[in-house]
């Protein structure tokens, strides 16, 4: 076998790995859509508990904002 035929059988089974790789990519993809997770009570308290720490840090960041303008003369 020459060096050109050696590049295309190379360039053949990049291909199919590449088609293989995307057709696996799109059946998860499908997979996702059709059938959404379900949220475990774990994955919603997880949910409540960032959002609940990210209205904290908004509260504490618009806290020291208003204290720094009251002492701004």
């Amino acid at each position: 076998m020459n060096t050109q035929d050696q590049a295309r059988k190379i360039a053949t089974q990049e291909r199919l790995a590449d088609e293989q790789l995307k057709q696996n990519m799109l059946n998860r993809a499908e997979a996702e859509v059709e059938a959404p997770s379900a949220d475990t009570p774990t994955q919603e308290r997880s949910r409540e508990s960032a959002a609940q720490q990210r209205e904290e840090s908004e509260h504490l960041q618009e806290t020291m904002q208003s204290r720094a303008e009251a002492n701004t003369p």
